[in-house]
């Protein structure tokens, strides 16, 4: 069945919200602190690749596949030496179920909710998952039963998925993970592109063989911006990704969709008004909570702040978080 183009951009909207408590908020944080991990980037590797159980560095490089040579080979399978596959996940879905209940107060209780993670759970679980590794991981762990724990799990399933097809439309026009950064943040206005918070840690030798090679692509030009041949390409990318995310809502009738947004819209206004953030008084918004994490550059040069970890793969919402995940850094 072919939706209406709108349709699939339109739950990524409305989803996306649920899915990033696991970045803004504190609660999955101080669960993964709770199993030993001292950094965030520790926790995130070991959270999102969980699914895919202990398979080597390089599978959850080319899974995640926008990540520098070496960042993955730094935290997997280290992980694995404080935690387990399965308690991993296990801690990534209780913190971000306690998130989600803190920010959505009264709401959690309601029918409304309880129908929509139903919803949800349907589209989630009929698409096909050939070549959707991400996805296919997730497909494998039991649907929960409770509401909250539902939604957030179909959502993320979701997410994944979307993520898969994102990574196959940059393949098709062979954008890397660096060189869709790049594209990624001059999409946005911020200049010069180096300077976004993903990957201004890159050595600059890197940095300018990346600006190089899409200069000469003719997809930047001399002054580092984007041409009308790189805007382009980043339109076609965003429209196959969206045309690759309609299959889950295939499985859905028409007024069950319509319902599915109707539903949703409330969810996540809800989160959306918090930022699917930290309490508004809180003067740590950006940063995890928990003393067990650091607060300053890891190793890796990454930033521990859980915004930063946006970044994976699929479309221009979560590209622009990122603008907030480096608040206080170099624009």
């Amino acid at each position: 069945m072919q939706h209406p183009e709108p349709v699939a951009r339109r739950l990524f909207d409305l989803t996306e919200p649920i899915c990033l408590v696991n970045f803004f908020s504190p609660e999955p944080n101080e669960a993964m602190a709770a199993l030993g991990f001292g950094n965030y980037w520790d926790g995130y590797f070991a959270g999102r690749s969980a699914p895919l159980g202990r398979v080597p560095a390089e599978v959850v490089h080319a899974a995640f596949y926008n990540f520098a040579d070496g960042e993955v080979a730094r935290h997997i399978p280290k992980v694995w030496e404080t935690t387990t596959p399965e308690a991993a996940h296990a801690a990534r879905e209780r913190g971000c179920v306690a998130a989600l209940r803190r920010i959505l107060g009264d709401l959690v209780e309601t029918p409304g909710l309880t129908c929509a993670a139903e919803l949800l759970a349907q589209a989630s679980t009929c698409a096909p998952t050939e070549g959707r590794l991400m996805y296919a991981g997730l497909r494998t762990l039991p649907m929960p039963e409770e509401p909250v724990a539902r939604l957030w799990h179909a959502a993320n399933m979701l997410r994944e998925h979307r993520g898969d097809g994102h990574i196959a439309a940059l393949v098709s026009e062979r954008i890397g993970g660096t060189e869709a950064h790049v594209l990624s943040a001059l999409d946005m206005g911020i200049y010069p592109a180096e300077s976004f918070g993903r990957i201004h840690h890159l050595p600059k030798a890197r940095l300018t063989q990346v600006m190089d090679g899409l200069r000469n692509r003719g997809l930047v030009d001399g002054s580092g911006r984007l041409t009308e041949a790189g805007r382009a390409t980043k339109a076609r990318i965003e429209s196959l990704t969206d045309a690759l995310a309609e299959a889950p809502y295939d499985g859905l009738e028409p007024r069950d969709l319509h319902q599915l947004i109707a539903l949703l819209e409330p969810i996540s206004g809800r989160l959306a008004a918090t930022g699917s953030q930290w309490p508004a008084a809180s003067e740590e918004r950006f940063v995890p909570v928990s003393d067990r994490l650091s607060h300053s550059v890891d190793a890796d040069g990454l930033s521990p702040s859980p915004v930063t970890a946006c970044v994976v793969a699929g479309g221009d919402m979560r590209a622009r978080l990122w603008v907030r995940g480096t608040r206080g850094q170099q624009q």
